[in-house]
């Protein structure tokens, strides 16, 4: 390993992914991230599929992997926060969320990792569907319920704390883990509005989260963004944002 090189830590985080992790991984751009020391942790949150079967197999064969198999389902925001946990302990510089779907194309990992270089008070960097334009992402294949939905829940978020996010439920995010190493994130829900507290949380610490735009795949990938979903979460938003997170979470996030 070469002196001052950045550690990265790129860690898949999977439920049911079965297959689609070993694609996820496969893609990974390790070439155009020669800059950096790469390693890759494969993280399950305890599917019942052969998933972990598939990132035993992957460990097997490469020498730069980490491997996480959760005993019981600990929920999404819980697995990203024991993810950045890790990356913490082993003192990494940067880490990388992806989704182990497949939805989410890790070759614009390099993409999101160059954001950082331009601005120190950069906290995170996430992939943004919507910042190609709405009709390229419908004719990407976006199910329409999921691009309306998602464009209605960003609206809300960005009405609520003042924002100006394009899409505030992407599955592709990077981390600066010096900006975390308050350990404020851990305070967050164990849920899957992880992300959207982590985004409040940054707004309240003055930091910035920057956005590129991406295309996804879509297929028979699992996601959490149904229609009820959306309603739920549109509806719980005013309660969860003015009552929970303005008048409880204001001084434990500063």
């Amino acid at each position: 390993m070469s002196l001052g090189k950045k550690k990265i830590l790129i860690f898949i985080i999977s439920y049911k992914a079965s297959f689609r992790i070993l694609d996820v991984y496969k893609k990974i751009p390790f070439k155009n991230l020669y800059k950096y020391n790469v390693k890759i942790l494969l993280s399950d949150d305890n599917s019942r599929d052969d998933t972990i079967k598939y990132a035993i197999n992957i460990k097997k064969k490469e020498k730069n992997i980490f491997l996480n198999e959760n005993k019981i389902n600990i929920g999404y925001g819980a697995h990203i926060k024991k993810c950045l946990k890790f990356a913490l302990t082993k003192k990494f510089d940067y880490a990388v969320m992806i989704h182990g779907d497949g939805q989410y194309d890790p070759r614009y990992i390099p993409s999101l990792l160059k954001k950082f270089s331009n601005n120190k008070n950069i906290s995170a960097v996430t992939g943004s569907r919507i910042l190609r334009g709405i009709k390229k992402v419908y004719q990407g294949g976006m199910p329409f319920y999921k691009l309306i939905g998602n464009i209605l829940l960003t609206k809300s978020f960005n009405l609520l704390l003042d924002t100006s996010f394009t899409d505030t439920h992407t599955g592709l995010w990077a981390y600066d883990l010096e900006s975390l190493k308050d350990n404020k994130f851990k305070l967050l829900t164990d849920s899957f509005n992880f992300d959207q507290e982590f985004r409040f949380m940054n707004v309240i610490k003055n930091r910035t989260i920057k956005e590129i735009p991406i295309q996804t795949k879509y297929g028979d990938e699992r996601s959490q963004l149904h229609i009820k979903y959306a309603i739920k979460f549109f509806l719980n938003s005013i309660i969860y944002f003015f009552i929970k997170i303005r008048l409880f979470s204001l001084k434990k996030f500063r």
